[in-house]
């Protein structure tokens, strides 16, 4: 059986400035506080990485942020100036973003925009999931650009890599889009199927059931890639690769 994955504040320093700091963040970790006593979290972690500048007036802000399960590259404004010119950057889709799914199934086209309209599925279905999303005529706007990677079987069966620009700012947009399209992403609780395993692992945790019919402990979606331009139009970009235990999944699956 997978075993269910450590959570600790792990996450290493990709780049930083005066500005922000860039960050590669390993999954399960929360990258704000939920409540629960003791948990580690991105922002803890960066408070005492960062506790000098903080003391000396820095705040932080977390410019793109990311799902518990989702691996990759943070970027952090560290005081109110650079939050509010990235918040303006971010509306105008001028800090770009790709993400790397795994999912299951081999789309039929190797490239397509997905634009389906998403909204909050518990205000058109009866769902005991408050944060799941769903496409729905009467959702907000969304679109999200997809273009396959790599097909590829291993133990567990036929799966695809898959590059992910989101063209808009919903929640959960990616995992709502690929679902859609009947490739759910491998691990997702809360996209594959009606939710079924998310609602499971709440009431028992992670099980040999669960680890049956999702394959992984986590969502396989990895933040790959970001860029954007500084005010006097120098740019920056980097690119964090795919961590080991989806790098071990594309090769050799679970079972």
């Amino acid at each position: 059986m997978q075993e269910v994955l450590a959570v600790e504040a792990d996450f290493r320093v990709v780049d930083e400035s005066a500005d922000w700091i860039v960050v590669d963040k390993a999954a399960p970790l929360v990258v704000h506080p939920t409540g629960k006593k003791n948990e580690p979290t991105l922002l803890g972690g960066l408070q005492a990485l960062l506790s000098y500048e903080l003391a000396n007036g820095a705040k932080l802000s977390i410019i793109n942020r990311l799902d518990r399960d989702t691996s990759g590259l943070v970027l952090i404004a560290k005081n109110p100036e650079a939050a509010r010119w990235f918040a303006m950057r971010m509306q105008n889709r001028a800090v770009k973003k790709r993400y790397e799914a795994i999912v299951r199934g081999w789309p039929r086209d190797d490239a397509w925009v997905a634009d389906g309209p998403i909204l909050r599925a518990a205000d058109v279905e009866a769902t005991t999931i408050g944060v799941r999303q769903r496409v729905h005529p009467a959702g907000k706007p969304c679109q999200t650009a997809f273009t396959v990677a790599d097909r590829f079987t291993n133990g567990s069966g036929n799966f695809s890599r898959i590059s992910c620009e989101p063209l808009t700012g919903r929640m959960h947009q990616i995992r709502v889009h690929l679902a859609a399209a009947g490739h759910p992403i491998v691990g997702d609780k809360i996209y594959t199927g009606a939710g079924e395993g998310y609602l499971e692992f709440i009431q028992t945790g992670w099980s040999a059931k669960l680890a049956n019919d999702l394959l992984l402990p986590r969502h396989a979606l990895h933040s790959a890639a970001l860029e954007f331009e500084d005010p006097e139009g120098k740019p920056f970009g980097w690119k964090s690769s795919l961590p080991a235990d989806l790098l071990a999944f594309v090769h050799f699956g679970t079972k």
